[in-house]
């Protein structure tokens, strides 16, 4: 059996961490990147809001998977390289490997700890596949790194399911799908499979994102402590409530932690005032209609596009081929 191949590429930086924190804290509209969301707690709190009646956007992307997973392997390359992004517990990818014929799979998380043992028992899965596991921060841009000895004469099937697209603004998106197109190669036959949720009723969306077991609204006052930690600062989590809301201009879910009240914040060097009423602006969710985001896949120098949905229509699964 082969044994997987772990390339840790990203490393904590405490200084940076804290200066791009408290330069969003320190904004006019204070803001924070939601990948700061998913510290040890929050990363278990998001797997509970994806077992909740409200949110069903996981359940509904593993039924369309289930779905179309017949003609999906029509369109995809046989014998690809699977680049699996934000890869976690690699269940995802880990059911459709071998329906896909997959030839290789490398799973890219910020850690390598974190798919490491999920790595090890999808090996034991497959045991005739040659897997990787890359640590890496790609939320800027992805970069393959040599030492992953990457075919170039093997196709590759980006894989980005979930709508982790809709934490980025539409430029941000089309910045970020550009260095996906250019990590596809220059193989024939690969492109990215990426997950898009769907734009809905607003009150849908909205409880999606505030659930009446209050899971989400810890997943995000979590934060506040996880702040805490990297900063210095004295956050308090009972002065804050969650906030979701349906921006209907920028077609996007936001959530915001409000302060209750007046309430000053310090860390060591500075400290805000935040007025009652004033938010922390924490996660964007943007949604999307198909012709939309195939239009965007496009500009990013896709050449072609697939679509499947499920019988709803309430979210989308899209092949762009490179």
């Amino acid at each position: 059996m082969s044994e997987p191949q772990f390339i840790q590429l990203y490393q904590h930086n405490a200084t940076a961490v804290a200066q791009e924190l408290l330069l969003g804290l320190s904004a006019p509209q204070a803001f924070t990147s939601p990948k700061y969301l998913y510290d040890a707690l929050g990363s278990r709190l998001f797997e509970a809001i994806t077992e909740l009646p409200e949110y069903d956007l996981t359940r509904t992307e593993a039924q369309l998977m289930r779905l179309h997973s017949a003609d999906m392997a029509k369109h995809l390359p046989s014998g690809a390289c699977w680049i699996d992004l934000g890869a976690g517990n690699c269940e995802k990818a880990g059911r459709l490997l071998g329906p896909m014929q997959a030839g290789r799979y490398v799973a890219v998380d910020i850690s390598v700890d974190f798919v490491r043992q999920a790595l090890d028992s999808l090996q034991r899965q497959h045991p005739g596949l040659r897997m990787a596991g890359l640590g890496t921060d790609f939320s800027g841009g992805l970069e393959l790194p040599e030492a992953l000895a990457l075919a170039p004469a093997q196709p590759r099937v980006l894989f980005y399911p979930g709508s982790s697209i809709g934490n980025f603004t539409p430029e941000q998106a089309l910045d970020f799908l550009q260095s996906l197109h250019r990590a596809c190669g220059t193989a024939a036959g690969s492109g990215l499979l990426i997950g898009v949720d769907l734009i809905k009723d607003a009150a849908e969306l909205e409880a999606a994102y505030d659930d009446m077991l209050g899971v989400t609204a810890a997943f995000d006052l979590n934060l506040l402590l996880h702040i805490n930690r990297l900063v210095g600062s004295d956050f308090s989590v009972r002065d804050w409530r969650h906030l979701s809301r349906f921006n209907a201009d920028q077609s996007r879910v936001e959530m915001h932690l409000q302060a209750r009240q007046t309430v000053r914040v310090q860390w060591p060097g500075g400290e805000r005032l935040f007025a009652q009423g004033e938010t922390i602006h924490t996660e964007n969710a943007c949604k999307w209609r198909v012709p939309g985001f195939e239009a965007l896949l496009l500009s990013a120098g896709f050449a072609s596009t697939r679509v499947w949905t499920d019988p709803a229509q309430r979210f989308a699964v899209l092949w762009a081929a490179a």
